[in-house]
């Protein structure tokens, strides 16, 4: 039942969001008088909560009768491709959330997006490190860049044959979060989470126009260069206004999956810089993302897994073999299965059928699927979705729901 509440929760917002968009500028305020959080949203003259259905989500921020977007929300460099993965940004996003309520409890904060990261400054910083002398490189190089210079050591004319080869531009996409803090009657800038999406994949050009090509980039190097970059990024966070020398900055590293992927990347380490520039120790992130059914002679990350929902695709089609088929996002921590989500194309548009398939999958699904991760199931057809069958974390019934029409 959690996850219709949160599915009608989501849609509700983003409608609130479209009607409340064009009623005010969308400017950062760290000090404006605002609300306390409440569980079904309140307000005041300037700041009003969205409310939240439970304590596994976070309240968003509305001030001035507007919702308060990014401006440099899926920004990435344009010489790599792999961030043409929409995927990516979407579970960089979920993901980073997840981190931040290791830190920031969905109960004392709300979550805005990020707004001290303009879209130049964004921009810069995912820029290469310009070089001492005037560049004639074939990507953009500026003096904030966190990628890597093309010259060698920074010297003069010293480029290096197929540079874009040598040295890799490691950083793809920065997200911000802001966890806002009611104090009284004012709302305050409590928190701040960082995500740095690195390229597992580096795609590059030898020469101007000329073919693509594609090398793939080492975990250690991925570490190495994103734990240098994340300690330059806190560094420039508390310098801007309305961050303090006791802002708590959460920094994530997230490795973006390839440009064809069907699933998203993963976070493979995170830290926290409780006051001024220093940083805790890290830690290790295991997360894996597989598509269901693998492909290609991919091993399975879980094979009771993969075996599970062979056996629901395979009972599924036989029962309805008019369907386009059916495919799953499996998401794994630390080697156990935590989440699937279960696309279902169908080829058929009658109420009464609809209803029978939907009511067919929830049994088939809590008959054959794994138990106790979450479970998302959503079926749907060149029209649009159809039906919704879900179950939560540690539940054995699925829940359905048929999208109906007047």
């Amino acid at each position: 039942m959690n996850i219709l509440k949160k599915f009608k929760a989501a849609a509700t917002l983003v409608v609130l969001v479209a009607v409340l968009a064009g009623c005010g500028k969308l400017n950062f305020s760290s000090d404006a008088s605002s609300t306390t959080t409440g569980g079904s949203g309140t307000s005041t003259s300037k700041y009003q909560t969205t409310g939240s259905v439970n304590s596994d989500m976070y309240q968003g921020v509305i001030q001035n009768g507007s919702y308060k977007t990014s401006s440099a929300r899926g920004l990435t460099i344009d010489t790599n491709t792999q961030g043409s993965n929409t995927y990516n940004i979407k579970s960089m996003e979920s993901g980073l959330q997840s981190i931040s309520m290791q830190h920031f409890s969905t109960s004392k904060y709300s979550l805005e997006e990020g707004q001290l990261l303009s879209t130049a400054t964004a921009k810069s910083w995912l820029m290469r490190k310009a070089a001492t002398t005037k560049s004639t490189a074939l990507v953009s190089e500026g003096p904030d860049g966190l990628n890597p210079s093309q010259y060698q050591n920074g010297e003069k004319g010293a480029v290096i044959a197929n540079f874009q080869t040598a040295k890799p531009e490691y950083l793809a996409t920065i997200l911000e979060q802001d966890y806002m803090q009611a104090s009284g009657k004012s709302m305050k800038l409590g928190g701040i989470s960082i995500a740095l999406g690195m390229n597992e994949y580096y795609y590059y050009q030898k020469k101007q126009y000329g073919a693509t090509y594609s090398t793939k980039i080492s975990q250690t190097d991925l570490e190495k260069y994103g734990k240098q970059m994340a300690a330059t990024v806190v560094k420039r966070i508390r310098k801007m206004s309305g961050v303090s020398s006791t802002t708590p900055i959460v920094v994530a590293l997230y490795k973006n999956a390839d440009q064809d992927s069907l699933v998203g990347g993963t976070f493979f380490a995170s830290t926290t810089s409780e006051s001024g520039n220093s940083l805790n120790s890290w830690k290790s992130i295991n997360e894996k993302n597989q598509v269901l059914p693998v492909v290609e002679n991919e091993k399975a990350v879980n094979s009771t897994v993969s075996n599970d929902f062979s056996n629901f695709s395979d009972a599924i089609e036989n029962f309805f073999p008019t369907l386009a088929g059916v495919t799953a996002q499996t998401h794994y921590e630390s080697g156990q299965l935590t989440g699937m989500n279960i696309t279902i194309n169908t080829q058929f548009y009658g109420l009464t059928e609809i209803e029978s398939f939907t009511q067919y999958v929830a049994t088939t699904a809590q008959k054959d699927l794994p138990s106790g991760a979450k479970i998302e199931i959503q079926i749907q057809s060149t029209g649009g979705i159809q039906a919704f069958v879900a179950r939560e974390s540690g539940e054995k019934a699925f829940y359905t729901h048929v999208f109906g029409s007047y």
